[in-house]
């Protein structure tokens, strides 16, 4: 049994060694540790993962996917080496049982979901390994000291980094662009215990000081703090009034995000 990609699902299937080597290189799998793997495809990963001692979860909402890997990979399943759930992962709640790691080729579409969906909801990962545009993973780290929404999201949790980069080559069918294996590691709630702040009010002073890229930082905060609080904060963190969000490290924003939060 054989099935073609589909376009509306964004998907590639994975195709070289060499770069499912990288991936699993990257996962630092744990014999007896559970991954979860989001679109598993035609079981390329998932095999590999079964293989290097995980017991993996896979959520695939192709049909015909899910059907092929329950006829590929039935040993793994009756060894309960795999557990496969037929489901969009981001509606279905797989119940992971303790401490898990995600390892996944994710269609790019839904990569700022999947993030979202698991670093700021949960069920949290200890890390996660994403085989992404390279792009998008490039701005998750910032490559070009610009920070985003969305990379200081990722920084606000773990600590993101390119693993290995893929050319476009290595899927079935080729995507447009290269794509990248980026770990987040060190996963969790700690900057924002330390710092006593829940993160609905640390994303509020980031959505708000991204709002208008091309304004300054502390123009944008007007929008949910007084003007001379933040004129003060400003002076006390020792802040450019010239700086905006894109200048601002993690660390910095849960400075400010804080010292707004304090005011509310």
């Amino acid at each position: 049994m054989e099935i073609k990609a589909k376009k509306s699902l964004g998907q590639h299937f994975l195709a070289s060694k060499q770069a499912l080597d990288r991936i699993i290189s990257a996962s630092s799998i744990e014999p007896g540790e559970e991954v979860l793997e989001i679109g598993p495809g035609t079981g390329i990963l998932t095999a590999a993962l079964i293989a290097a001692g995980a017991k993996v979860t896979a959520v695939e909402k192709d049909e015909r996917a899910a059907a092929l890997l329950n006829e590929k990979l039935s040993e793994d399943i009756s060894a309960g080496r795999l557990k496969l759930v037929q489901g969009d992962v981001l509606e279905t709640s797989p119940m992971m049982d303790g401490k898990f790691a995600i390892v996944a080729n994710i269609p790019y579409y839904i990569t700022g979901a999947i993030l979202e969906t698991f670093l700021e909801r949960g069920p949290r990962p200890t890390r996660m390994i994403l085989l992404v545009q390279k792009e998008v993973a490039e701005r998750i780290i910032a490559a070009d000291g610009k920070e985003s929404v969305l990379s200081i999201s990722v920084k606000a949790f773990g600590t993101p980094r390119i693993a290995a980069r893929v050319p476009r080559g290595a899927f079935v069918p080729p995507p447009k662009v290269d794509s990248a294996v980026i770990s987040v590691s060190s996963i969790g709630d700690q900057r924002f215990s330390d710092a006593g702040l829940q993160p609905d009010l640390f994303f509020r002073a980031v959505k708000a000081g991204f709002a208008h890229k091309r304004k300054l930082l502390i123009r944008n905060l007007e929008a949910i703090c007084p003007k001379e609080k933040l004129e003060g904060m400003w002076l006390e963190l020792g802040l450019d009034k010239k700086a905006r969000a894109e200048d601002i490290g993690v660390e910095t924003w849960f400075d400010i995000a804080s010292k707004i939060a304090a005011g509310l």
